[in-house]
């Protein structure tokens, strides 16, 4: 009878241990819940991050004249000279 029992068990393991640990993790769910009390109330919500830094760029453009703006040709001057001419003698 019991090998009969075990084979049964083990042909159906996945069908028999999910409602197992259901009931489990259920029962140890409400104890925990019964002995530890009810959660604390939430303190006030922090900002993100990204919440932080958009407020902080915000007031920096606050008192900027945003019409000024660098020149391309500024802008596209990311490299020394030198390095960009050091194989070109009749540019040096």
């Amino acid at each position: 009878m019991w090998a009969v029992l075990w084979a049964a068990l083990r042909s159906k393991a996945p069908y028999v241990t999910f409602p197992v640990a259901f009931v489990v993790g259920l029962v140890g769910y409400h104890l925990e819940r019964a002995l530890r009390g009810e959660p604390p109330p939430a303190g006030p919500e922090e900002r993100s991050i990204s919440e932080q830094r958009e407020e902080r760029k915000l007031r920096e453009i606050a008192g900027e004249d945003l019409t000024k703006v660098v020149s391309l040709k500024d802008k596209l001057e990311f490299a020394p000279r030198a390095v960009l001419n050091r194989n070109r003698p009749e540019k040096s």
